[in-house]
């Protein structure tokens, strides 16, 4: 499980850094495109450090990644059991974890030619933007759908990355899951984990 999910969280990375907090444009197939290429300036700029692009990373994602419902619906049923105060506390940690995910794979970065094909309408609040990753001496082409929440049309915001028919969301979804499940669904258990992982 963890392995499928270093490899999800590897080519969101991949594709997915910019050199400043930038306005993209709100038109989906657009916003992915010019996101990523910023993604190839910067991660190609040897004039940055580690630490620099790791603060870049978590400015862009904040803007524009919803971490907020993606940490709910990571979180599962158990969700609607729990009392405001845990809610918050796992958020905040949730935030943390997928912040120092993103940041721990800078190194596996490797400058491959990125693309947007399409992008399909799946509802008035969901756009789902088909791309590629280019094969490589290294590795072969790596097919990517990004779904784009659209509610705010002015606004659009990067819920899942589902890369070669693996969402990551749902492999997030799955290892906590597993975590709960082994533990009786004690959420203390899941949030000693994240914090466990942020600290380390």
């Amino acid at each position: 499980m963890k392995k499928k999910l270093f490899f999800l969280i590897s080519c969101f990375l991949l594709c997915f850094n910019s050199i400043s907090a930038v306005t993209y444009n709100s038109e989906p197939k657009i916003f992915i495109q010019e996101l990523v290429d910023d993604a190839v300036k910067t991660l190609s700029d040897k004039s940055l450090t580690i630490d620099e692009k790791n603060d870049v990373i978590e400015k862009i994602a904040i803007e524009n990644v919803d971490i907020k419902a993606l940490g709910l619906y990571t979180l599962g049923k158990i969700r609607k059991t729990l009392d405001e105060n845990t809610i918050n506390e796992y958020q905040d940690l949730f935030q943390k974890y997928f912040l120092k995910s993103l940041t721990s794979r800078l190194s596996d970065y490797s400058s491959q030619k990125f693309e947007v094909i399409d992008a399909e309408l799946k509802s008035s609040n969901y756009t789902i933007v088909k791309s590629k990753i280019a094969e490589s001496l290294k590795s072969p082409e790596i097919k990517i759908d990004w779904r784009v929440y659209t509610k705010n049309p002015q606004k659009p915001l990067i819920r899942d990355l589902i890369v070669e028919g693996l969402s990551l969301a749902k492999t997030q979804k799955e290892e906590f899951a597993s975590i709960l499940n082994s533990n009786n669904n004690d959420i203390n258990v899941l949030i000693s984990k994240l914090q466990e992982f942020v600290l380390n």
